[in-house]
């Protein structure tokens, strides 16, 4: 007596259906209300019952805890205890996928790798030589893992199977690796399996990959050698993936296409016209002339043309920019007469101008700034603010005012 009939009425059968009265059954009810057959709402959920039910039917633990506790012993409900199956992958089995959800083969995961390069390598380009260990399909035994191999019985194949247990009123179904094949999903006699390999189906290889780094790549853009990853058994094989990664430059930096630099260039030079030099990342230094009286005020930016990096595929370079930074001579660097000369070089000095009828004092002197004596005591008293309790009693001694 089972504890539950609605499978069986679903598929139309007995209790005590057959295997083959259960195929039977599923095969007429599944091309009658196919949603390829039969378009409509209705035949579309009789056919995701239907395929539900023979799901748990057909498999002979799943049948025994139905018909012992009915749809509770199915760890989450009858119907719904289909572990995620898709109704077509069922029906495919009979009727070789018409209608049904293709499944491909299975893809191994990609290799990732950074690959380090400097600007000049960038700029350049390259050729990197890197070592790869990878397994690879046993040539010995055309990664089968040896001769007169059979696929398991216990698994179908698949290395692992499902185990019911009754741990007082509950029951677990969780999957564990299947001990009649070890979870190798085959089995073979001692004597037939690869000497090499040793019935594992694969071997270790190192193989050296040429990286092509070309001329402008940037920063995480990357070279992809299809199908060098590791190859397993019905696997197909992934990817490896070089990641290029941009070292820092002392000099340079890099926008794009573009390069940035900081140049500096003494004050005669800046005003009176001059050269200038510095190392270019293409390994060659770049010198420049400063015309007279074109005057290089600090702070500015001068860009260099097809000074830049390589443009990949479109062709050409980008741009150089220069920002200049101007040094100063320092303190009485000259006599005063010499600096009274200047006057008849340069420019005018403004004119400063004051509002009639305001105050001036003109006892203000310009110092260098010390930040041991000229830092405010408001920016070092808790947290950067003043606090009038620091004045009281107790509290460190400072600078007393009077009032006037």
């Amino acid at each position: 007596m089972v504890a539950d009939t609605k499978l069986y009425d679903v598929l139309g059968v007995s209790p005590d259906a057959t295997e083959q009265q259960l195929k039977k059954a599923y095969r007429l009810g599944a091309l009658k209300f196919h949603p390829d057959k039969n378009p409509s709402p209705e035949a579309a959920e009789k056919f995701k019952e239907m395929t539900a039910a023979y799901e748990i039917l057909s498999d002979s633990e799943k049948r025994d805890l139905y018909d012992q506790y009915g749809e509770q012993g199915l760890n989450g409900g009858g119907m719904g205890g289909m572990g995620g199956m898709d109704p077509s992958d069922i029906f495919s089995q009979f009727f070789g996928g018409g209608g049904a959800r293709q499944q491909g083969p299975v893809r191994g995961r990609d290799i990732k790798h950074s690959l380090a390069c400097s600007l000049e390598e960038l700029y350049k380009g390259k050729v990197a030589k890197l070592a790869l260990n990878k397994t690879i399909l046993c040539k010995d035994c055309d990664g089968k893992g040896g001769k007169n191999v059979q696929k398991c019985s216990g698994c179908n194949g698949t290395g692992t199977k499902f185990v019911t247990r009754q741990m007082g009123p509950m029951i677990q179904r969780f999957q564990t690796q299947c001990d009649k094949c070890n979870g190798q999903g085959d089995i073979m006699k001692e004597s037939d399996r690869c000497k090499n390999c040793k019935g594992k189906k694969v071997a270790n290889e190192r193989k050296i990959l040429e990286v092509n780094v070309y001329p402008g790549m940037k920063e995480g853009q990357k070279v992809v050698f299809e199908g060098e990853g590791d190859q397993q058994p019905d696997v197909i094989p992934g990817d490896v993936v070089f990641i290029i990664e941009e070292k820092p430059n002392d000099l340079y930096t890099r926008k794009g296409d573009d390069l940035y630099i900081n140049q500096k260039v003494d004050l005669l030079t800046a005003l009176a016209g001059g050269e200038i030099a510095f190392y270019h990342v293409s390994g060659e230094w770049i010198k420049i002339e400063i015309l007279a009286g074109e005057v290089i005020a600090p702070g500015s930016t001068k860009v260099i043309s097809g000074k830049g990096m390589p443009i990949p595929k479109h062709g050409g370079f980008g741009n150089l920019l220069v920002k200049f930074e101007v040094e100063f001579p320092p303190k009485n660097f000259t006599t005063e007469e010499k600096l009274k000369e200047l006057e008849t070089i340069l420019p005018a000095r403004h004119v400063v101008k004051i509002p009639k009828g305001v105050s001036v004092d003109d006892s203000c002197t310009l110092d260098d700034f010390d930040p041991s004596r000229h830092t405010s005591r408001s920016s070092n008293a808790r947290g950067g603010y003043y606090d009038e309790d620091d004045d009281e009693e107790g509290g460190q001694p400072g600078v007393q005012c009077a009032q006037q």
